[in-house]
């Protein structure tokens, strides 16, 4: 953790390239992907949990971290492709200093 910096999120594709991002306290993972131009994130309802094309899988390392995915969350992740312990939809998480360095994994397609 760097506190005092916006913190960084590394999107890492199943080939294993991987691209590390800066986005700002309070944004999504989704919003940064989007704004950044990475095209596995697809995002059809915009952020708004109402689907699951903005499905990442969270490193190992970061899952206590970040959490647990919500009800409402949980329910939409059943649409999710390759839905795995991992899974969560990265409009749902919110960027802030203990998140920073953050590392997900991005799935061979969205659902």
């Amino acid at each position: 953790m760097h506190y005092g910096r916006m913190p960084q999120v590394t999107f890492v594709t199943p080939a294993g390239d991987s691209r590390t991002i800066t986005g700002g306290i309070g944004q999504s993972v989704m919003e940064i992907a989007k704004r950044h131009g990475v095209e596995a994130i697809v995002a059809n309802c915009g952020g708004s949990c109402a689907c699951a094309t903005c499905h990442v899988y969270v490193d190992k390392a970061w899952r206590e971290p970040v959490g647990p995915p919500s009800a409402d969350e949980a329910d939409m992740l059943e649409f999710a492709f390759e839905r795995r312990p991992e899974s969560r939809l990265s409009c749902q998480i919110r960027l802030g200093p203990v998140l920073d360095g953050l590392v997900v994994h991005l799935p061979e397609r969205q659902s």
